[in-house]
């Protein structure tokens, strides 16, 4: 946290006596680039580091023991937080297992000065490199924020003052870079990317297709692995993907919120604004100049895509959600598709228009979690719509049939038999219409809890863990009055996904696939292990 002070550019700290901060006041004091200035009453204290701020126009901090002490920096606070002034309260906490156990000066410090202070963190105490990371991102999340104050909670387990680390260490910093230099910030972005050894462009949602196949031929190739990675869009799906990324040099993520949001564990700098802009302009400089690795990694995303298409599964949810996107691309000779963008706040792709009909009317396909979006990852070709903000299974349904209530366009939804039973209230409202299609993937339970290392071993694994049942929606869709198709074979899988996506229909159309989740799985990992001999 010291070091990170330095690095954002604390340089005056007002220090408070206490036993529990002592620690902390020690390394302020220690550090040659801080100076200190002690003050009795934390309320006074709380103004005295106001003033400085004021004067210096600058980040100081104000350091406070536990207990009532942090509380009594809050009118000064207040008054920081609408003079716009960067105060950083950093209070020193007891354990957080002691709080409410009697024990003196304990008391919930996380969130007390409420919303007066832009961003409160309370740290962890560090036992492992992951914890490190956490620590650090978080005393970064903190430190970014300008013109408002925040606080910083350090809970600190005794012995107090064991004093054995002679330096400061070098911790990574992150630097936030506001939109109003974005057009200088632009040009300097594309910059660094062109000049990266390895530099690599991902986007969350609108999805990378075939990354994580790629990514796993990959394994170990240390050649594969970028040195710099621009990441733009929403979240990501493959956690394959993410553990490879992590072991990239640096992430630039560019955003329109300024959120940290520290994914490959590697971030250094927040760029504030439109990463499509942004994509955009990387795209049109490799255009112009061809990077040798963007090229290499181009060549293998190829030999990927097409061995997808020529992977011929076994009858299987893959083969559904293969001949749907099949359908989707051929009804119109191909799925075209533009003005792409990508709405942070909703995590999720808008403004589209992909064209998936002979009648030439537009389409907006929505995958639900889990299994679902891992094959739409491999075969889909154009954005879809996908609940994965945080990756729930609920309302991935509701999400469409609202979608489908507010245009005149079709709108599909595939999903998986769990999250379809879930959310089987969506078909009760009388504003669906025919332009609702369903591709209802149907195994019987959670497939993807086949999936998992080492769960087969359990015998709570299909009843309990992955809810195994025997549920039909052919009576769901009576009695919502939605046009019910089945399928049990690879010819009437065919036959009925032909028919949802051409037929014109009134009302809301449901194509129920029924597979066994061993061919599920079978399928799946058939797909991976031929990969190897592309």
């Amino acid at each position: 946290m010291t070091a990170l002070l330095v690095a954002h550019g604390v340089r005056h700290a007002v220090v408070c006596p206490g036993s529990r901060n002592g620690a902390i006041v020690h390394n302020l004091n220690e550090c040659p680039a801080i100076r200190c200035f002690p003050v009795t009453d934390e309320r006074s204290a709380g103004f005295y580091a106001l003033g400085m701020a004021q004067c210096l126009n600058e980040p100081v901090a104000v350091c406070v023991t536990s207990g009532t002490a942090l509380l009594n920096l809050a009118p000064a606070v207040a008054e920081a937080y609408y003079q716009h002034r960067r105060v950083v309260v950093i209070s020193a906490d007891r354990p957080a297992q002691w709080i409410d156990q009697l024990d003196g000066q304990t008391l919930p410090q996380p969130d007390a000065l409420g919303r007066f202070v832009a961003k409160a963190v309370s740290l962890p105490e560090p036992r492992n490199e992951e914890e490190r990371w956490f620590c650090n991102r978080l005393v970064n999340e903190a430190l970014v924020v300008r013109n408002a104050p925040v606080h910083i909670n350090v809970p600190i387990t005794e012995p107090l003052f064991h004093f054995t680390v002679a330096s400061l260490p070098v911790e990574r910093k992150i630097t936030l870079t506001p939109a109003d230099v974005q057009p200088h910030v632009l040009s300097h972005v594309v910059r660094m990317f062109m000049q990266a050894e390895r530099p690599m462009l991902i986007a969350g949602q609108p999805m990378n297709p075939n990354l994580d196949e790629a990514v796993s031929m990959v394994a170990d190739d240390e050649r594969y692995v970028p040195d710099f990675v621009l990441y733009i869009g929403g979240s990501i799906v493959s956690k394959r993907l993410k553990h490879f990324l992590r072991k990239a040099k640096e992430t630039w993520v560019v955003n329109e919120t300024s959120a940290v949001t520290d994914t490959f564990m590697n971030l250094t700098h927040v760029i504030v604004g439109d990463g499509a802009v942004v994509a955009d302009q990387v795209r049109f400089m490799l255009e112009q100049q061809p990077h040798p690795f963007v090229q290499m990694w181009d060549d293998l995303l190829t030999r990927v895509r097409r061995h997808a298409e020529t992977y011929d599964p076994v009858y299987s949810e893959m083969a559904a959600v293969k001949y749907f996107e099949f359908q989707c691309s051929m009804v119109n000779g191909q799925c075209s598709m533009f003005n792409v963008q990508c709405s942070m706040a909703n995590v999720q792709c808008s403004m589209f228009n992909v064209q998936c009909s002979m009648a030439n009317v537009q389409c907006s396909t929505h995958y639900a979690n889990s299994s679902a979006i891992r094959l739409a990852n491999i075969y889909a070709r154009h954005p879809v719509w996908c609940n994965r903000g945080v990756n729930g299974i609920e309302g991935s349904l509701s999400t469409a049939a609202g979608f489908s209530c507010v245009t005149d366009e079709q709108v599909f939804c595939v999903i998986g038999d769990l999250s379809f039973f879930y959310d089987q209230n969506a078909l009760w409202n009388q504003n669906l219409r025919g332009n609702l299609r369903i591709l209802l993937l149907n195994n019987g339970k959670g497939g993807i809890f086949h999936m998992l290392p080492g769960l087969d071993q359990s015998p709570a694994r299909d009843k309990l863990v992955a809810a195994e049942h025997h549920t039909s929606a052919e009576g769901i869709c009576m009695q919502h009055h939605v046009h019910y198709l089945k399928a049990t074979n690879t010819e009437e899988m065919q036959k009925g996904i032909a028919t949802l996506v051409r037929q014109e229909s009134d009302i809301p159309m449901l194509l129920e696939v029924f597979t066994n989740p061993a061919d599920d799985q079978m399928a799946l990992q058939g797909y991976y292990q031929s990969l190897a001999n592309i």
